[in-house]
């Protein structure tokens, strides 16, 4: 159930309504908008009556919701959610790119590609320290040197640091070094982490599972938001199909749908949605005109000797020109993409 307040109404009104709420078994969760304060009510199984939370002083109108994802839904926060993580924006009038390496592979590799694509425009980077590979023989990543090399370009460069967790053992190493931590498709139904990650509080980047449908990854953002974190972005990151030419198929259908059904934010990841390089600047500026509220994208100085996805990784020129050409699609629906820098060239 949504209990919707009135616009004036008092602190010790909404407070009783919360302490009626908690005495009929549920378990309530607050959003305070610009306007008005909305009540997400959770938990209770009793047959409740609308009517008779309608006549609580304060309320102005109170909703039965039959979609299971009661925090995630747009009725929870209609004005939708705004999620800021160091000097990135995302759900705001921004569109704010992702760009870094698949993999952190040393110093030198992290800081030549952070360098030049916090000069085309990026305001995050991205970049693996513990891979989750197909085979085990794969390269794994570099652990917490690689965080702390993620830290320390992020720094220098004004950007905020994304890396992907794996299991809820690595989360205290995470927070101490990255701003959003990013759950891979892999894990989007890995419930006991999405619970651990409910109880802190920092943004986390939920990619949509390569089988899963647009319920299920908000059911799997509903997990992570009853634990009382509600700063999660949603990615849209491809899907597995009978289509064999490119990696995955990016569903960018699932933008506009997720705006429909959900105030929370969501991106696009058209590097492993399509997993080759000559198909990633395309769907990223598609994602851009069907309203996506940012773009993750991978990065390499030197993709054919990447450690881990080069076939799908833009060289940097190729980056700064897809940046140009994203600022001209977001004005024309009414959004901005963050302009290029200088930096003063850094000692590796």
């Amino acid at each position: 159930m949504i209990v919707v307040m009135q616009p004036e109404a008092s602190e010790a009104q909404i407070q009783s309504v919360i302490d009626h709420l908690v005495n009929l078994g549920f378990d309530i969760h607050r959003s305070t908008g610009v306007e008005r304060t909305v009540l997400g009510c959770v938990g209770a199984t009793a047959n409740i009556d609308v009517r008779d939370v309608e006549v609580l002083e304060g309320v102005a109108e109170a909703h039965r919701i039959s979609s299971p994802y009661k925090l995630a839904g747009r009725s929870f926060r209609p004005e939708g959610t705004i999620i800021k993580a160091g000097p990135l924006t995302i759900g705001g009038d921004e569109i704010p790119i992702i760009a870094g390496p698949c993999s952190i592979e040393s110093r030198e590799q992290l800081f030549a590609v952070a360098e030049q694509v916090a000069a085309a425009g990026a305001r995050g980077l991205r970049g693996g320290a513990f891979k989750p590979r197909s085979s085990p023989y794969s390269f794994q990543g570099m652990g917490e040197e690689g965080l702390k090399l993620l830290r320390e370009a992020c720094d220098h460069y004004e950007m905020a640091a994304v890396s992907e967790v794996m299991s809820e053992t690595q989360i205290p190493l995470m927070l101490q070094y990255v701003d959003i931590l990013q759950v891979g498709a892999r894990n989007m139904q890995n419930f006991n982490l999405l619970r651990e990650l409910g109880k802190i509080r920092k943004p986390i980047l939920l990619k949509r599972g390569i089988a899963a449908t647009i319920e299920e990854l908000l059911l799997s953002a509903e997990y992570i938001m009853a634990g009382g974190n509600y700063e999660v972005i949603l990615c849209e990151r491809g899907i597995r199909t009978f289509e064999t030419y490119t990696r995955n198929t990016l569903d960018l259908s699932a933008i506009p749908v997720v705006h429909k059904l959900s105030h929370l934010p969501i991106i696009a990841d058209p590097s492993h949605g399509t997993g080759r390089r000559d198909k990633v600047p395309p769907m990223a500026r598609a994602a851009v005109a069907a309203g996506g509220d940012g773009v993750i994208m991978e990065v390499h100085c030197n993709p054919e000797k990447a450690l881990s996805d080069g076939a799908q990784s833009l060289y940097p020129q190729q980056f700064t020109k897809l940046m140009e050409e994203l600022r001209l699609i977001a004005t024309a629906v009414n959004k901005r993409v963050a302009p290029a820098r200088a930096f003063a060239a850094q000692q590796r």
